[in-house]
This record gives structure tokens, C-alpha cells and sequence, in this order.
């Protein structure tokens, strides 16, 4: 896990961030800290969201949109907007 975690930091800088410890389930607690060690976001994870890239990926994407829309750099409803967008003509999320 302590790899795992440099990774996230890494790819989340300047936010530190923290993989609690696992419970019953094997899930986690990640928490990301802004550079005054304020809590920016918290996230329940599965072990499996850390272990698999394709998921850790989506993870890491997903807070990254997270940590814009805390700062205020992305409005959710942009968000909503732009994977209507996305979608093919006749299909359903």
C-alpha cells in the first residue's frame, strides 16, 4: 500500500493524501490534504480500485475532477454537460 500511496501522491500533487487501514470488507478510507493539512476529500475504496491499473486510473481521474470542482476550477454541471456530449446519438448511460 505504501507504494500505492506515492503513487497518488505523485499524481495528485500538490495534495497529500492517505490510505487508512482496511476493514472487514477490504475497503478503505482515502483522504486528500491540501498543502495546510485541511481535509479536501474523503473516499471510501476497494482494495480492488489499489490493486487493478484500469481502476486506479479512474480513480486518480476521478479525483482529479473532485479536487477541481472542491477548488472551484469546474463547475459539476460542465461536467454533466461534457459527458452528454460524449455519449453516441441512441445510446444510454
Amino acid at each position: 500500500m505504501e507504494r500505492i500511496c506515492r503513487l497518488l501522491n505523485e499524481a495528485l500533487t500538490p495534495y497529500q493524501t492517505h490510505l487508512g487501514v482496511a476493514d472487514a470488507q477490504g475497503n478503505r478510507q482515502l483522504t486528500v490534504h491540501d498543502r495546510l493539512a485541511g481535509i479536501t476529500l474523503r473516499r471510501t475504496v476497494s482494495e480492488r480500485q489499489l490493486q487493478e491499473q484500469r481502476l486506479l486510473i479512474d480513480l486518480v481521474d476521478g479525483l482529479h475532477r473532485d479536487l477541481q470542482i472542491a477548488e472551484g476550477r469546474l463547475q459539476p454541471c460542465v461536467i454533466a454537460a461534457l459527458q452528454q456530449r460524449q455519449q453516441p446519438h441512441g445510446t444510454f448511460a
